[in-house]
């Protein structure tokens, strides 16, 4: 009797590499944001990262991973004191089991951050290209390789997608992704954000970045919700703060300038003129100051 040979299925495969990085991040790092035809995951070996998936914002932790899949625009930030660590691998794989890591946040077992310890250390094996650059856009390969170092990081990143994907079909262990938030509550939260910055000069950028929002989204948002841009927004909410301070009496036109940022009390007059009708000195005498104390 001849014997039989069986063929053996790819279940997963990656056909091609882009990225691998481990970051050291300082604790006031921020990646703006991308989106990419390829598949792409990060995964916390220290402290937490702020990301989003298209419009969900969410916290990663220690031993924490998610998944952005193709076409997801996706960012990180660090929050805290603690500047974390991150691995970060970018792939190209077209296996329907892959749908499976959508929007998905999972935690790794010691199998798999030891699977990713070995395609780290294979990487450094093959590659010329540093690991610690958030910005790589090409991992350029060194001319004296380990042999199958390509291979062995396949490998390796094959098992870890396979392992995680039979661990987590035989359990109930994946994380919840919070609810996407309602532009409402987008609002409402870069709203009371604003409110607490009063006295700093607030640019659409540092809105974005300290927000973890987009700024096509964020101009969306106030639009629906204040029918005005969220720089006007702003400006508005200094004024309504100027007016109360003026009907409060306890402090002059210069010193409510500094305290709401202003760089001067010029540019404070002109911009309480432009949304009121009236100079602060106007406003100060007015009866509508006096109607709104009264309000």
């Amino acid at each position: 009797m001849s014997y039989i040979g069986t063929t053996l299925e790819d279940i997963i495969r990656i056909d091609e590499l882009f990225t691998i990085h481990y970051f050291e991040y300082t604790s006031e790092f921020l990646f703006t944001g991308e989106s990419h035809d390829f598949w792409e995951f990060v995964c916390v070996d220290k402290g937490s990262v702020k990301i989003c998936m298209d419009e969900t914002e969410l916290t990663l932790h220690k031993g924490e991973i998610a998944f952005h899949q193709p076409n997801e625009f996706h960012n990180v930030s660090t929050y805290s004191q603690v500047a974390p660590n991150l691995v970060v691998v970018s792939f190209k794989c077209d296996s329907p089991f892959m749908d499976f890591f959508k929007q998905k946040v999972l935690k790794i077992d010691e199998k798999e951050r030891s699977l990713l310890a070995k395609i780290l250390v294979e990487a450094q094996n093959l590659f010329e290209t540093s690991l610690n650059n958030p910005y790589t856009k090409e991992m350029k390969k060194k001319h004296n390789t380990p042999i199958g170092s390509e291979q062995l990081i396949r490998m390796y990143l094959e098992s870890f997608l396979l392992n995680l994907i039979r661990r987590y079909s035989s359990s109930e262990q994946e994380i919840p992704l919070p609810v996407t938030k309602s532009s409402t509550d987008i609002f409402n939260r870069v709203s009371d954000y604003m409110e607490d910055n009063l006295s700093t000069r607030l640019s659409i950028q540092t809105i974005c970045r300290d927000n973890m929002i987009g700024r096509t989204q964020l101009q969306n948002v106030f639009q629906k919700e204040a029918g005005m841009g969220v720089i006007e927004y702003f400006s508005k909410m200094k004024i309504q703060n100027a007016k109360h301070m003026i009907r409060m009496g306890s402090l002059n036109f210069t010193q409510i300038s500094e305290q709401l940022g202003y760089t001067s009390i010029h540019y404070f007059s002109r911009q309480f003129k432009k949304l009121t009708g009236m100079t602060p000195s106007e406003y100060a005498s007015s009866v509508k100051a006096m109607m709104d104390k009264n309000a």
